[in-house]
């Protein structure tokens, strides 16, 4: 049995609309919409092999409204197409659109940056800004933020899920119709539209994708033709225990070739049809294992390895990144076993490195185990994506780093030194790093989709933007003196739990160096360290008072080495980064 059947939904054919439809346990199946006055007699679909319906419509046309009239026994229904590529909304009609019609004006030239170059932003398009009217932001909202967005470094934007979802506020991880660009966020073009632009802005645009659920709600896949056993999702879902998500029973049955088919394909019209860069899979552990830690699916293992091979394979140097959090290094592995990830986000370092910024008591940190994290990989060292705020990281009951540190006082000294530092951390360790939406200006509303960030921040705290700016430049080499941080090599030379300091050196292959030293107690730390070289030349000290009136101005001297030992003087909660004189 094929997987893959070309010219699966509604595509354009010569003179109007072709669709094709799987519903194997349909008796009929007919196309009904503007073009025929949704009359159920005027275009019955022909049944193929493998459960597939196919029809014509000569005079159909891109924008017309549309659905398939399903017959099973006596019952007949609607559903949605559920490859509907725009619909009007989660419960209303699919509309037909042709991918053709769209001018990329020349996008293709773009190639997306290589993993040790870049630095990812992750942001939630309805919750971005503010909109006049007061509802959720939209994808043209999110475009006049891009000279922003390329201002503050970052070259990469990951957006949160945008498809198809229940309601019009939503985190996006209900997907009701995985195919369909969110009717409020502008549909289809708005996509294109955005990623063109943010390509013309040297951003590249990596889309959240979720496939270990579906919905749970507005779902027209559920039961789709009519058929289910046990009161469960019929074809397109597990029929059994294994439907059982934390979202709902609506787990996709990796089993089914035409289901993985839908999966593969939804990937592949991301990345091909709206020039995404790459994907990023939500929850992994629940694709292969029904709780997320046992009741292994080996075919939702294998569906996670389709895709990370669909992207290296079809579109090399776009990226798949797996949200696993499971720490398994055959995620990005592309040995046998393994899923063929490009990356994945690494629970190695956000809960050591987050915990030692919001533990009260210098004392109770733990330096030995932000060092582990620090020095984490998996198969290499941009295999993993750093972070400490994340969509995760600051809802559901946690808070913003600044909040969790001083609730009482989100803005203050202890707050933005610790936020700043962690910053700094992700910024220098090997992976890749990523801030969440609004870290840059210490927003402290922890992450809600209906809560808009508070832009004013941005220029209360103008200064603190600028560190994140001055350290995304180093990360990404932008001045040509900095190549060490995007090199594969960290090594450790300091680690010192009773002074809580920590120092390494991030090198490439060519002896390119950045030494970088941590200081995680309210005092200034003096100390003589192990370092190599002879002269190191200080350039970013993050106590810098250009950064915040609040800071200390700590005068970090450059760097003596003799025989073998530096003198390091480093202010407060700080990061200082040298360069060899």
């Amino acid at each position: 049995m094929s997987e893959h059947r070309p010219g699966m939904g509604a595509f354009p054919v010569d003179g109007g609309f072709a669709f094709r439809v799987w519903a194997p346990h349909a008796d009929a199946v007919a196309v009904v919409g503007d073009f025929n006055g949704w009359d159920g007699s005027a275009h019955p679909m022909t049944a193929e092999e493998n459960g597939h319906w196919y029809a014509e419509v000569p005079g159909a046309e891109h924008g017309q409204e549309y659905q398939f009239l399903l017959t099973n026994g006596e019952a007949s229904f609607l559903r949605i197409d559920p490859r509907a590529l725009a619909v009007t909304n989660s419960v209303g009609n699919g509309i037909l659109y042709d991918q053709g019609r769209f001018d990329w004006e020349g996008d293709e030239r773009f190639d997306t940056p290589a993993q040790h170059e870049l630095v990812i932003y992750e942001t939630h398009i309805g919750s971005f800004m503010p909109t006049p009217e007061g509802g959720p932001a939209d994808l043209h909202d999110l475009s006049g933020r891009l000279d922003y967005l390329h201002g503050l470094g970052v070259n990469a934007i990951e957006l949160m899920p945008l498809m198809e979802f229940a309601g019009d506020y939503s985190w996006g991880y209900n997907p009701a119709h995985v195919f369909a660009v969110e009717h409020t966020y502008g549909g289809p073009d708005a996509l294109k539209t955005f990623v063109r632009e943010a390509h013309r802005h040297g951003i590249a645009v990596l889309v959240d994708v979720v496939y270990n659920h579906f919905g749970p709600s507005d779902l027209s896949l559920w039961q789709f033709d009519g058929w289910s056993e046990d009161g469960k999702g019929g074809i397109y879902f597990y029929n059994d225990e294994r439907s059982n998500t934390p979202w709902g029973d609506t787990r996709p049955d990796y089993g089914r070739p035409e289901v993985r088919a839908f999966i593969l394909d939804n990937a592949r019209m991301w990345l091909r049809d709206y020039h995404a860069d790459g994907l990023r899979l939500d929850m992994t552990p629940y694709m292969r294992h029904v709780d997320g830690f046992s009741g292994d699916i080996p075919e939702g293992w294998a569906t996670m390895r389709a895709v990370g091979e669909l992207v290296r394979t079809e579109f090399p140097g776009r990226l798949a990144i797996a949200e696993d959090l499971h720490a398994e290094p055959a995620v990005t592995s592309v040995e046998e076993g393994g899923a063929a990830m490009h990356a994945q986000w690494d629970s190695e370092f956000v809960h050591p490195v987050r915990e030692a910024l919001i533990t009260p008591a210098d004392e109770d940190r733990s330096v030995p185990a932000v060092a582990k994290a620090v020095l984490h990989r998996y198969q290499h060292a941009f295999d993993r994506v750093v972070y400490v705020e994340s969509h995760d990281e600051v809802a559901n009951g946690k808070a913003r780093i600044t909040t969790e540190v001083a609730g009482d006082d989100s803005d203050g000294w202890h707050a933005q030194k610790r936020a700043t530092l962690g910053a700094a951390l992700v910024l220098t360790a090997p992976g890749m790093p990523m801030l969440f939406q609004g870290q840059e200006f210490l927003e402290d509303e922890w992450f809600r989709d209906t809560v808009p960030l508070d832009w004013e921040r941005a220029w209360a705290f103008r200064d603190i933007t600028q560190l994140f700016r001055d350290l995304v430049s180093m990360r990404r080499n932008l001045d040509g003196t900095s190549a060490g941080l995007t090199g594969p090599n960290t090594t450790l030379v300091t680690l010192d739990d009773d002074a809580n300091l920590l120092a390494y050196v991030r090198s490439t292959d060519d002896d390119q160096h950045v030494l970088v030293a941590i200081n995680l107690t309210a005092e200034p730390v003096q100390r003589e360290v192990e370092v190599p070289g002879s002269h190191w030349r200080l350039v970013l000290n993050t106590d810098a008072r250009r950064y915040s009136q609040l800071f200390g101005d700590h005068p970090t001297p450059d760097l003596v080495v003799e025989d073998g030992r530096a003198m390091l003087d480093i202010g407060p909660y700080s990061a200082a980064l040298f360069l060899p004189a």
